[in-house]
């Protein structure tokens, strides 16, 4: 299992790879192929879509091919679909291959995570998703040393393209070991039936799970988002010192990934959450600070960041607990798809709150949507102790 687990941590850095790509690439591809600098929104809520929709067909997926085939062939679909990038010429194609990538992550993210949460400890989902972060750090890197060799976007999509094909390779070869894993599985977690959608929202406390999971991510994308702009209007900071600052919410999360699984199997999924969202409150309470510094922000920026590390991978691993090891991947999947829905609209909503209110309720915004997802975990707990006694 050793081996295997391994093999996972590639499959999320591989995840993770393409995330940063498109943003990127974008500033040189919307000039070249001369179109509006907005439509860069076709292609991110194409890939959206297609992660909501292969998310919510996973336990499909996952119950007729296996976790490892469905890991193998989604692997393979955003290969083709980055290397499709690459060659793109127009538009159009750049949005045709954004339709394989959404859905390779999708079906992906939703097999892995349940997975892991049902094979492994609490410690190895939080390092799985700093692996992710590892990915999403990396394919920057790459696509900035190609665009500073004659702006060659298209051999950054080629790059990772070729790095997303060779892992394919080793996910196809290491499904033997997929297989013993399901053949030493539980028989009640064993390649159970999909569940249907109304049977599962049927389960006590899933849609506090779902909402939870939708506030949260809420929380994450928001602050991916905006973060730059917030500093440069808002507190005074120069644009490029701004770009290099909003990454600090992004590191404390991934760095609180790596930390945290030292001690994730001690405190628990339950605690694990908690002390996330409280050092999260922390962390948005400086951005309150009413001061022309922007220290306490940046500060702020970082340290709810590293509170927010710990939440996902934590409600992740604890729902075969919750609900049912039977029931994890129909779970897992509409999971993602919420959390999914929430990093996906919940930004531009706050992007209509800033242009026709004010820029200023940036970290109130994030408060009452990571306040929500508190709440909401904790009625979900509540409600499963209720269900359980």
């Amino acid at each position: 299992m050793t081996l295997l687990l391994c093999i996972i941590y590639l499959g999320f850095i591989s995840l993770g790879l393409p995330d940063s790509l498109f943003g990127t690439a974008w500033p040189i591809l919307q000039p070249r192929l001369d179109v509006p600098l907005s439509w860069a929104g076709f292609v991110t809520m194409t890939i959206s879509g297609g992660t909501i929709l292969a998310s919510l067909f996973s336990d499909r997926l996952t119950y007729r091919f296996g976790a490892g085939k469905v890991t193998a062939c989604s692997v393979a679909m955003t290969a083709g679909a980055l290397l499709g990038f690459s060659f793109a010429k127009s538009f159009p194609v750049l949005v045709l291959c954004a339709v394989p990538l959404g859905l390779g992550a999708g079906a992906v993210d939703a097999a892995l995570n349940n997975f892991v949460a049902l094979h492994y400890s609490s410690r190895h989902m939080s390092w799985l998703h700093c692996f992710w972060g590892v990915g999403a750090s990396i394919s920057p890197y790459v696509m900035g040393f190609w665009l500073a060799r004659d702006l060659r976007w298209d051999r950054g999509y080629l790059t990772v393209g070729l790095i997303q094909a060779a892992l394919t390779v080793v996910l196809f070869l290491s499904l033997p070991l997929w297989k013993k894993a399901d053949k030493t599985a539980r028989p009640e977690e064993a390649r159970t039936a999909p569940k249907p959608l109304k049977e599962l929202f049927r389960l006590r406390g899933i849609f506090y799970v779902l909402f939870s999971f939708l506030a949260y991510c809420t929380v994450e994308a928001t602050a991916f988002v905006w973060t730059s702009t917030y500093l440069v209007r808002v507190k005074g900071v120069g644009a490029e010192d701004a770009a290099r600052y909003a990454s600090l919410f992004y590191l404390g999360m991934t760095a609180s990934r790596l930390l945290t699984g030292f001690i994730a199997d001690r405190l628990g999924d339950k605690r694990m959450t908690r002390l996330g969202y409280f050092i999260c409150f922390g962390g948005l309470a400086l951005l309150l600070i009413p001061v022309a510094s922007p220290l306490p922000s940046l500060i702020g920026l970082a340290v709810a960041g590293f509170g927010c590390g710990p939440i996902y991978p934590a409600v992740i691993h604890s729902t075969p607990t919750l609900f049912g090891r039977e029931n994890s991947q129909a779970v897992v999947g509409v999971q993602m798809a919420f959390a999914y829905t929430g990093s996906t609209f919940m930004p531009p909503v706050f992007g209509l709150i800033a242009n026709y209110v004010d820029l200023r309720l940036f970290p109130y915004y994030l408060l009452f949507f990571a306040a929500l997802g508190f709440a909401l975990t904790a009625l979900l707990h509540r409600s499963r102790k209720n269900a359980d006694s």
